[in-house]
């Protein structure tokens, strides 16, 4: 019986990779410019030289390379960070309505974003990215704290903890935002919304180095994850050095979350969404959970930035809007499933 779970998970994470790739031809090649599969498969070769006959025509070649591969690609590193920030957090508080949005991480980033944007002047390159991290990881402490009693953070007290820091948060950004110019202030309110119109080549594989690292570093701790569902007092009974645990994937998901929020805005609900389609298709082992929660993260954002872009075209909506539309009733269905609705 168990030795179907492993080509069921790798059944799993071949048909989410496929249909990642999928949703990033889409991305790249629908737009007022279009780009057919086959000039998108000559386009390096073109790109290198190699190409007899040019793939691209001019337009074409700019919009590609310096607008839609960037985006895409950032789309796809953001959607996996906050995929596998999700799944991070309902492991760490074995609560599967933790989110970095419920839960303050978000709002917390912003304001710190929000914060170096407004009153720190030009910032440099890496300011508002360190701010945003500091934001998440300082609000998701304050949760934490105020939630725990006697060692365990029940549900309905961290979902409440978490609203109340998100609110506080928001009022800040809220406040920054009447303090803003008014060249600060149209920045700050499509940010706020959450949009990937900003991306850049350098963003980008930033956000997918962050992300490739974190899951270098969860895959390596998945089996502690693991025994750490079972509670803290077991999981330090196995041999689990559950403190340090908290604190390497605390960290991770101000990294993942920060950057995220930092380049792309506040984006919500997908770190919600995608966790629990992953435990659906393999099950609780995290070390299945995790890849495959960033892969379908990365693949619910890139299809939703391409709906952003193109639904109301040649205008844009804030992508945030759209993954709320998602979210927000995904969540009520699962209050209801737990039994937290009434």
């Amino acid at each position: 019986m168990t030795s179907l779970a492993p080509p069921r998970a790798d059944r799993a994470q071949l048909i989410a990779a496929a249909a990642l790739l999928a949703a990033l031809t889409l991305a790249v090649s629908r737009g007022a410019v279009s780009i057919s599969p086959a000039q998108l498969l000559a386009a390096p070769l073109d790109r290198l030289g190699l190409a007899e006959h040019a793939a691209l025509t001019p337009a074409q070649e700019a919009v590609l390379w310096a607008i839609r591969l960037p985006r895409a690609l950032m789309a796809v590193g953001v959607g996996g960070a906050l995929g596998l920030a999700g799944a991070l957090m309902q492991g760490l508080t074995r609560n599967p309505l933790a989110d970095p949005g419920l839960l303050g991480v978000s709002s917390g980033a912003a304001l710190g974003g929000a914060a170096a944007t407004v009153l720190g002047g030009r910032v440099g390159a890496l300011g508002l990215p360190v701010a945003a991290i500091l934001g998440g990881l300082l609000t998701w402490t304050v949760v934490m704290a105020v939630a725990r009693r006697e060692g365990a953070a029940p549900i309905p007290t961290l979902l409440l903890c978490g609203v109340a820091v998100s609110a506080l948060a928001s009022s800040g950004v809220g406040l920054l935002l009447f303090m803003a110019s008014d060249e600060q202030l149209r920045a700050l309110t499509f940010w706020t919304l959450g949009s990937l119109s900003g991306a850049s080549w350098g963003r980008a594989l930033g956000v997918l180095a962050a992300l490739g690292l974190s899951l270098a570093v969860t895959g390596r701790a998945a089996r502690a994850l693991n025994a750490l569902l079972l509670g803290e007092a077991e999981a330090a009974q196995l041999g689990v050095p559950v403190e340090g645990l908290k604190l390497t994937l605390t960290v991770l998901v101000a990294l993942l979350v920060g950057l995220s929020v930092a380049f792309s805005g506040f984006i919500g609900f997908i770190g919600l969404v995608a966790p629990p389609s992953a435990r659906l298709l393999v099950g609780a082992d995290q070390r299945r959970v995790l890849p495959l929660s960033a892969l379908l993260g990365a693949c619910l954002l890139t299809l939703a930035d391409l709906a952003a872009r193109t639904v109301v075209a040649p205008a844009e909506l804030p992508v945030g809007v759209l993954t709320a539309l998602l979210g927000a009733p995904f969540f009520l269905a699962r209050l209801r499933a737990a039994g937290l609705g009434g």
